[in-house]
């Protein structure tokens, strides 16, 4: 099993509704175990300003399968959920990142890991940090709380939108 961290994001069509589904969606991947989701944050969008702001989150999973094979998962669980890209960092349903898979480090036409804005967006870094901690230690040897010191911001808030109610759902492998 290889731990791997997903970021959710939604800003239109009912965002919270969005996630939810998301995360129920990533919990029933094949070969796949969700252990944790953090909380949902609000942040102002990246890029265009002329659309609604996001619902973010991050989630763990331990998965048997590659990275290749789980970007093509997520992509599935995007066009399911009627994911249409518009336009570079527009507005969406539902966003699903593989952020970072194990200690992999991958750069493909297809796939590139870590994700390569990881380091510098605070709505990915902060519940990152509620999942796994400050002093973590990224992929790229900083720890996550020294990240967040030197990453823009995006009005990140603390929303009160909850993505499950106890037991996390999930698959036994």
């Amino acid at each position: 099993m290889t731990g791997a961290f997903v970021g959710l994001g939604s800003n239109i069509e009912e965002p919270a509704t969005q996630l939810r589904q998301a995360y129920e969606a990533l919990a029933t991947l094949p070969d796949t175990r969700l252990i944790a989701v953090s909380s949902v944050y609000e942040s102002l969008p990246m890029g265009p300003t002329d659309q609604p702001s996001f619902l973010n989150a991050c989630a763990h999973i331990d998965t048997t399968i590659s990275p290749s094979e789980l970007l093509t998962a997520l992509l599935a669980i995007e066009t399911t959920m009627g994911r249409i890209r518009k336009r570079h960092w527009g507005e969406r349903c539902i966003d699903l990142d593989l952020l970072f898979y194990g200690d992999v480090s991958l750069q493909s036409e297809r796939l590139t890991l870590p994700h390569p804005g990881l380091y510098q967006r605070d709505f990915v870094l902060m519940p990152l940090a509620e999942l796994l901690g400050s002093e973590y230690l990224m992929p790229n040897g900083a720890d996550i709380g020294t990240l967040l010191t030197t990453c823009s911001t995006h009005g990140l808030r603390l929303s009160s939108v909850q993505l499950h109610s106890g037991e996390i759902p999930g698959n036994p492998l």
